[in-house]
């Protein structure tokens, strides 16, 4: 990873100002040389930190983008936007680190990435278990005592979110407890150890008839943008990024439920 001494503070508030945009008017710097069928003659390897939200669409597209480049290879690493922030401003290896939300970006210290740009959006939605037993139908339910709720962590993005719908809905939640990231926090909810999960849209999606959605309606939801930042400058490292960034990456994103140009 590509270290860039001095000017953290200022390079961050043009991160959360470029990336607090909608995906087709951000401010970024996109990797060129990457076509639908990625590019050619790309070797080495790349490592990538990036939100738990995006484990099916990243892994769908790391595959993808290696089958069209021999010899290359993606190291994949999922998890809390925050605790990944904090392990890059710790010295963690990572060539490309892609968060939920913009807020993780500051615990990322004196780590400045050389490009950024806005790959997709989310919103949050209710997740119960298939068939919905607690028959939950709004926020306004998971205040009932007889319905158990799983939230993320609140120093997590997916846990920020939800109790910042939560507050505006005026809700409080019958929370039995809060996980680490949205992965474990689904989780609870597939193995029938929670009656409702405040989760990502996409997570829904990717879950299949594994979960039941019930929507939240957009006056009371909230949309996060998901920053991708480059940290190497090599040849796999900025193929990749131009591929995560491109017309495939957008596909994949899509099919995962995230709202993309």
């Amino acid at each position: 990873m590509t270290r860039r001494p001095g000017g953290a503070v200022a390079l961050l508030a043009l991160l959360l100002a470029g990336c607090g945009t909608t995906p087709d008017t951000a401010s970024s710097t996109t990797p060129a040389g990457a076509g639908p069928s990625g590019p050619s003659g790309v070797t080495g390897e790349v490592t990538v930190l990036a939100a738990a939200s995006l484990t099916t669409a990243f892994t769908t597209l790391a595959g993808s983008f290696e089958k069209a480049n021999p010899g290359t290879t993606v190291r994949l690493s999922f998890g809390s936007s925050t605790t990944l922030a904090q392990q890059i401003a710790q010295g963690a290896d990572a060539d490309l680190y892609a968060s939920a939300g913009t807020t993780a970006l500051q615990q990322l210290g004196d780590a400045e990435p050389t490009a950024t740009v806005t790959l997709a959006r989310n919103t949050l939605e209710i997740a119960t278990p298939a068939g919905n037993p607690a028959q939950v139908t709004s926020l306004a339910d998971l205040a009932r005592k007889d319905v158990d709720v799983v939230l993320c962590a609140s120093s997590v993005p997916c846990g920020r979110a939800a109790d910042e719908i939560l507050a505006g809905a005026g809700v409080r939640a019958h929370v039995v407890s809060r996980e680490l990231d949205v992965s474990s926090t689904l989780a609870k909810v597939t193995l029938d150890e929670a009656d409702a999960a405040v989760v990502y849209h996409s997570d829904v999606v990717t879950a299949g008839d594994a979960v039941d959605g019930v929507e939240i309606p957009a006056a009371q939801n909230t949309t996060l943008t998901y920053p991708l930042l480059r940290f190497g400058d090599d040849a796999a490292t900025t193929a990749f990024a131009a591929y995560l960034a491109g017309p495939e990456g957008a596909r994949a994103l899509r099919a995962a439920g995230f709202l993309v140009p």
